[in-house]
């Protein structure tokens, strides 16, 4: 089976998903998520604005994957806790959905 990648090649213009994440009541506990994700939307060449519990987790890291092979978005901004902890499975996610994992 032959895997479909998302060409990038500087010419298009960014289409940046931008993936806010609640951490539980880590981070939901003190930010105000929605108001955040919502906040994205109106940021220039952000086109999707989402929230989840945990992006972390199976479902989260689908919302980017389903996102990504849709061709909605060919750039991602997670929102989440430390790089050190997760940024492996983003960068996972986004390869696995055939974008550039440094994008």
């Amino acid at each position: 089976m032959e895997e479909s990648k998302i060409k990038i090649t500087g010419k298009e213009d960014p289409k940046v998903g931008v993936y806010v994440c609640w951490c539980g009541i880590n981070i939901g506990g003190i930010v105000d998520v929605p108001q955040l994700a919502e906040y994205a939307k109106t940021l220039p060449n952000v086109v999707i604005g989402k929230e989840y519990k945990f992006m972390c987790s199976d479902i989260g890291q689908n919302m980017i994957e389903d996102d990504i092979k849709a061709g909605l978005i060919n750039r991602v901004v997670v929102a989440a806790c430390s790089p050190r902890m997760h940024e492996p499975t983003f960068r996972r996610a986004c390869q696995e959905a055939g974008l550039n994992q440094f994008l």
